[in-house]
This record gives C-alpha cells, sequence and structure tokens, in this order.
C-alpha cells in the first residue's frame, strides 16, 4: 500500500505532499452545485466584484476537502479505516479560480486504539497553501489508521499517547 500504517507516522514528523492541484471555475461551480450551495460570492460575478474580494471565491468546503484529497496517495491510501473527526478548521487567505492548492500534513499526536487492536489514531494537521505560499485553509484531523499485522497484538504506547 502506498498509504503510511500507524507505525509509520512519528510525533513531529511533516510530509510535504507534492502533487499540486489548480482549481478552475467549473470545479467551484460543480461543487456549489452538488452541495445546493447557491452562495453569490461563489456563483455571481457581478455581485462578488462588489465585495471585498473583487471576484469570485471558491467555495472553502472544496478547498479543505481539496487538501485532504492530496494527501491521500501519501498517507491514507489503502491504510485508513475512517476519518474520526475534523477540528479547528480555518480559512485565513480565500482562493479564487486558477489558484494552485498544495497540502503539507504534520503529525501532532497518536495513540493505539482502547477498541480495536489492529488500529491506531493519528491527530493531524493539514495545512493548504496557495502557489504564493500563503495558507488558504488549515484544519486538525483525526484519523483512525491500520497497523501492522505484525505489530498487533504487542503493548507499544503512542508516543504521546493520552491513555
Amino acid at each position: 500500500m502506498p498509504g503510511k500504517y500507524y507505525e509509520d507516522l512519528h510525533i513531529g514528523q511533516i510530509i510535504q505532499h507534492a502533487q499540486g492541484r489548480t482549481i478552475t471555475e467549473m470545479d467551484n461551480v460543480l461543487f456549489c452545485t452538488l452541495t445546493m450551495n447557491p452562495q453569490a460570492l461563489h456563483l455571481n460575478q457581478d455581485f462578488a466584484s462588489q465585495t471585498q474580494f473583487g471576484r469570485r471565491i471558491v467555495n472553502g468546503i472544496f478547498t479543505l476537502g481539496l487538501v485532504v484529497g492530496l494527501t491521500v496517495a501519501d498517507l491514507t491510501d489503502g491504510t485508513i479505516i475512517a476519518n474520526l473527526g475534523y477540528d479547528n478548521v480555518r480559512h485565513p487567505a480565500p482562493v479564487f479560480h486558477g489558484d494552485t492548492i498544495y497540502a503539507q500534513t504534520e503529525v501532532l499526536e497518536k495513540r493505539l486504539s482502547k477498541s480495536r487492536p489492529n488500529a491506531g489514531i493519528v491527530r493531524l494537521k493539514q495545512i493548504g497553501r496557495n502557489q504564493h505560499g500563503e495558507i488558504v485553509v488549515e484544519l486538525e484531523r483525526t484519523v483512525l489508521f491500520l497497523r501492522r499485522k505484525e505489530r498487533v497484538g504487542s503493548k507499544e504506547k503512542g508516543v504521546g499517547s493520552k491513555e
């Protein structure tokens, strides 16, 4: 699997995800349509041109989802059981059509699951930056990762664990 197992992640580890994605107008319009979000700031150029942004901005939930998606190949592909939660989501700068987004992940803490011997819980900080290096979204994400089969049953405790 290209994703990381619980044992592969270490507190303080930072992963720079190489793949970036340029956001198109179609991405934004389709996402707003699919999620039934008619916000004029995302869809109405005339309205948006009269705001502090001067143009339409990309839906922030799309940006959040894109940053999480950009991490999959390096982090969770085939090794995730579930996303348990998203916390402390911030959008410090807007995203515009044509911006390219890149992602970074930092491992904040980890511990073995008390109810699933084949899994561990990892809290991550994920940051999305545009092509200028400006942070456009940051969040904390809690993920239930698979453990390597040969480690299941060991008494290992996660560093930084709150057990």
